[in-house]
């Protein structure tokens, strides 16, 4: 079942991705001849409007093709104002990021929907304090539950620690115990800390740690649209920085993880809760989106970069400069698959 899942999740992401490259595309004119969800053999396909949309084999990607762009092809031009080689650069940038924008509006979508549904998140009820902490001193205890901080209403443990981290001085923090608010002033400490990078950080701390306790929020449709465009805006940070840490060596490349840890996480999403598997879809195609944007000549972003560098010498890259580039993606993208299956196996026997 949860291969099922995770095949199913798999399509549905790559689906959007290339509905958003279709879509831009027939809006500028350009003839798409194939839909693809899958590479390899044909498995399944209905030529419908002037495009064959088909299943391949290998359902790990997706692709449209489109009249005058074919990557092999870099050289290739088809005549007519319905061929991609042909559009103004402009337009050809619109159609590439059309496809990691469809996965940012999915996302958006999905954490929408979570919104409504019932966010779930941990509680902002304390269940460790540690001792002589900024916390201890002033009187909290061991499930007294935060419910604000100065003005700003607290409803998720995440809550406590960003709005620590973002103010300055002092705070009052509004308690329940027993049924009864009670009120404190906490001086936060500058702490030795980690990010979620596992990198070592200085931050305003007041020494207490959450309960194990889960609460569900639900949003009206107007703060889940806030909640959606804060969600996906975060997640997008999040995965451009970590890339970002990937190069600089901060995040080993062990971490790499590929198609069995995708598969495994989504599976144990659906296991756990619909609202988990939406949330850990919601991310992937977030991650999706991003991943394709990155300057990597195989990937869309690379071909936003050549479409850029035309716009700004009024020329295209010649097709040996283009062919070469193109290869070393597909090399750099084989090898972070390769690294990423072999960490998941060796994670596996590591396990075992």
């Amino acid at each position: 079942m949860g291969t099922i899942t995770f095949l199913i999740v798999l399509s549905i992401l790559v689906f959007i991705h290339e509905l958003g490259h279709f879509l831009a595309a027939r809006f500028f004119g350009v003839k798409v001849h194939v839909f693809s969800i899958g590479f390899g053999k044909k498995l399944f396909s209905k030529y419908y409007r002037g495009t064959e949309w088909q299943f391949a084999l290998i359902p790990l990607g997706g692709y449209v093709k489109m009249k005058g762009q074919d990557d092999t092809k870099p050289g290739l031009v088809e005549e007519g104002n319905d061929s991609y080689n042909n559009k103004k650069p402009w337009q050809r940038i619109i159609i590439l990021f059309a496809g990691p924008f469809a996965n940012f509006i999915l996302a958006a979508i999905l954490y929408f929907a979570i919104a409504i549904l019932g966010a779930t998140s941990l509680s902002p009820t304390i269940g460790n304090i540690i001792e002589n902490s900024p916390a201890q001193k002033a009187g909290l205890k061991t499930n007294d539950k935060i419910l604000r901080i100065n003005n700003t209403e607290i409803k998720t443990w995440k809550q406590i620690g960003e709005t620590i981290t973002q103010t300055k001085g002092a705070l009052n923090f509004y308690v329940q115990r027993d049924n009864k608010i009670q009120t404190f002033v906490i001086n936060p400490h500058i702490s030795d800390s980690e990010n979620m990078f596992r990198e070592k950080i200085k931050k305003r701390m007041i020494g207490i740690a959450p309960a194990p306790k889960i609460v569900t929020i639900t949003y009206s449709p107007i703060e889940a649209i806030s909640f959606a465009y804060d969600k996906t805006v975060e997640s997008s940070k999040m995965i451009f920085l970590g890339v970002q840490k990937l190069i600089q060596g901060i995040i080993p490349s062990s971490e790499i993880g590929g198609v069995i840890t995708i598969g495994k996480v989504i599976s144990d999403a659906s296991q756990s809760s619909f609202i988990a598997l939406l949330s850990i879809t919601a991310l992937i195609s977030v991650n999706l989106g991003v991943l394709n944007l990155l300057p990597i000549p195989a990937l869309d972003g690379g071909h936003i970069m050549f479409n850029i560098y035309e716009i700004i010498t009024r020329r295209k890259p010649s097709d040996r400069v283009f062919m070469y580039l193109t290869i070393a993606g597909w090399v750099i993208l084989g090898s972070l698959m390769l690294l990423g299956i072999y960490n998941d196996i060796n994670r596996i026997f590591l396990k075992g």
